[in-house]
């Protein structure tokens, strides 16, 4: 039955979950309910009640007739707003993320649910508003889907998706492919049709993208689009036209996977792999899990869109919960440039007799800017010399001062007069013209990786008289013109060139694959599938040269364009390696006492396997509340995939 405000007087009793962010506390606590608050204080509001002496913020789950607390109860000191923001859908995912992560359900509200705005509330006024067909054209042109045929099985997937069947696809779109468009397509024909559609992507390049590809089939009026750069006042009052059914076609970034979409059609994610898809805040959810966990609650179509697929992806396809939709050899063979490997690796840094190009990538560049074509050139790092080694032993330059990496940060002025900028701390700032290696004691230093800036000054010498424009940093270009010119760019930083490159060079790839990473080679391929999306096909001209011995797997997979057959292997890896997502894995850092107080108190699932505790790696992210300086400790906790929610039960208790 539907709760509404006439069927709360007989349920006197509110249970209520604080959210105070405490894992002990994550739990309902009974309220009553007074009689003048009873019609505003219905499941899904938020309240403010006493607790502990101190009055909190508070979200009613329920309405009860009687306590389950025996003696008086507090009354809820008000309702904050009447608003339902917590709908029935969003506590059920929720409370199913919350047992998955071992996470404390008032720290995933707090991305789940926007804060409240007053004037929002106000200027948007009482009752439902109008409907999303009348925010537009009250008569919607067809949208043609027919682009969808070019992938396997494309055509039946759209039909399943438009008749409301839980179909669930990865995705990989051709080279070349609009993606937004096709997107685009088929989210306004499931809205037109009456299905909520909820698409969510990495950053605010991805989201404009979509936002256009909308904007030329429905009125602006239509997009409810949802990003971090929004002022408290917009995101409310667009959550609200979401709650409200206004909100029918959502666009946005991370935190938008939980918005509550009525009748939610067609989930979709792009770019799964991106690292800003994880909330860098505890219980650091991934976006992907988010909407995986939507289309298990709500039976909603599903589309993991990506040009390559990350491991977590290839297990759903494995287990046959999703299925791949990928190009047909035909459309393949239309639209893939020509791509070879070099090996032409071994060239000292410091010549720039070729710009530092491998001789294959010098000649196709050339070749491509005769002919009036642009050239991308894809690097890993951005700056000038972003890192530094000790000519002698080859240990890394690193600041007396702080430990921190040595940089070059940019090269001489713009008239070339004077020197390039000494060598510098990344950290602190500080300048170290008298280096020492700290093993050596050696006093040369040479680069270890070329920047975006050094290599976009080497190949404006190399190609003179072409432009080369930067693209990386802060000074990202979403498209640059057509015609003979060169542009340095890194890793989503690419801008789109009318038509395509006519050639794409790869460079620095052992600095992308050697990284000390757990996806350190998923990351590589999507970081290359990437600049090869942007390039024309072979037929009209189109060449990729990546900077890499053929003979590595990854770089093979590049070749012969097998994204499928680079995330099975990858899977396979982690699966013999008991690595995730084959399993399910935990980590617990803490002070040592505190670990070692855990490892006393904690009940672990059967099975699972106890790693450490150790150090806490380089670079990890320390537990909040620990003072700077404290050495941490991390304990791991591993089970088999299928016990993760007993081991998030375990942790949780």
């Amino acid at each position: 039955m539907t709760t509404t405000r006439d069927t709360m007087a007989d349920r006197p009793v509110a249970r209520v979950l604080p959210l105070l962010g405490l894992p002990q506390l994550d739990r309902l606590f009974d309220y009553s309910v007074p009689e003048t608050l009873s019609a505003q204080a219905l499941p899904g509001t938020r309240v403010r009640i006493r607790f502990a002496g101190q009055l909190v913020n508070g979200i009613v789950l329920e309405r009860a007739a009687s306590a389950e607390h025996e003696g008086a109860l507090t009354p809820i000191k008000d309702v904050v707003s009447p608003e339902v923001v917590y709908p029935p859908q969003l506590a059920a995912l929720v409370d199913s993320l919350a047992e998955l992560y071992a996470g404390v359900r008032s720290d995933i509200i707090r991305s789940a649910v926007p804060s409240r705005h007053a004037r929002a509330e106000k200027a948007r006024g009482a009752g439902p508003g109008p409907s999303w067909e009348e925010l537009g054209r009250l008569e919607l042109d067809d949208v043609d889907l027919s682009a969808w045929n070019a992938y396997a099985f494309g055509g039946s997937f759209v039909r399943a998706v438009r008749s409301g069947a839980h179909a669930r696809a990865a995705w990989h779109p051709a080279p070349g492919e609009d993606v937004a468009a096709r997107l685009a397509e088929l989210a306004v024909t499931v809205a037109r049709d009456g299905g909520g559609v909820l698409v969510v992507v990495p950053d605010q390049r991805a989201l404009d993208a979509v936002e256009a590809a909308l904007r030329e089939l429905v009125s602006p009026r239509q997009i409810t689009t949802l990003a971090a750069g929004l002022g408290p006042e917009s995101r409310y009052r667009r959550y609200l036209d979401i709650l409200h059914g206004q909100g029918r076609l959502v666009v946005g970034t991370r935190s938008a996977a939980y918005a509550p979409v009525r009748n939610l059609r067609l989930a979709v994610i792009l770019d799964d792999g991106d690292d800003n898809l994880v909330d860098p805040r505890a219980p650091y959810i991934h976006a992907r899990d988010v909407l995986v966990t939507r289309s298990a609650l709500e039976g909603c179509a599903l589309i993991l869109a990506s040009a390559t697929r990350t491991a977590e992806v290839e297990l759903l396809v494995e287990s046959g919960w999703a299925h791949g939709l990928v190009p047909t050899v035909e459309t393949l063979t239309a639209r893939m440039p020509d791509i070879v490997a070099t090996a032409d690796t071994g060239a000292d840094p410091e010549d720039v007799s070729r710009g530092r190009l491998p001789a294959a990538a010098f000649r196709i560049a050339a070749a491509a800017l005769r002919d009036d074509l642009p050239v991308l050139v894809q690097v890993p790092r951005k700056g000038y010399v972003p890192t530094l080694a000790c000519a002698r032993c080859g240990t890394p330059a690193r600041c007396r001062h702080c430990n921190g990496p040595l940089e070059i940060p940019h090269g001489p002025s713009p008239d070339m007069a004077g020197d390039a900028a000494p060598p510098t701390c990344r950290w602190c700032g500080r300048v170290d013209v008298r280096h020492r290696c700290h093993s050596c004691g050696g006093t040369r230093i040479r680069p270890v990786i070329i920047g975006s800036d050094r290599t976009a000054e080497e190949l404006g010498r190399t190609f003179r008289p072409h432009p080369v424009i930067s693209s990386s940093g802060e000074r990202i270009l979403d498209e640059v013109k057509g015609g003979a010119r060169i542009v340095v760019a890194t890793p989503g930083a690419e801008p789109k060139v009318p038509g395509g490159y006519g050639a794409a060079l790869i460079l620095d790839t052992w600095a992308t694959m050697n990284r000390q990473d757990l996806r350190a080679q998923e990351e590589a391929m999507a970081t290359w599938a990437r600049a090869v999306h942007l390039v024309r096909p072979a037929a009209a001209g189109g060449h990729v040269v990546i900077d890499a011995d053929a003979a590595v797997p990854v770089v093979g997979d590049l070749l012969t364009w097998d994204v499928t057959g680079a995330a099975a292997r990858e899977l396979a890896d982690r699966d013999a390696a008991g690595l995730p997502p084959a399993t399910r894995m935990a980590a617990i850092d803490g002070t040592a006492e505190g670990v070692e107080r855990f490892m006393a108190d904690f009940e672990p699932p059967e099975g699972a396997e106890i790693l450490g505790p150790v150090d806490m790696p380089p670079g990890g992210r320390p537990p909040a509340g620990i003072e700077p300086g404290t050495p941490v400790r991390r304990l791991l906790v591993r089970v088999e995939r299928s016990r993760a929610r007993e081991l998030g039960r375990a942790l949780r208790a």
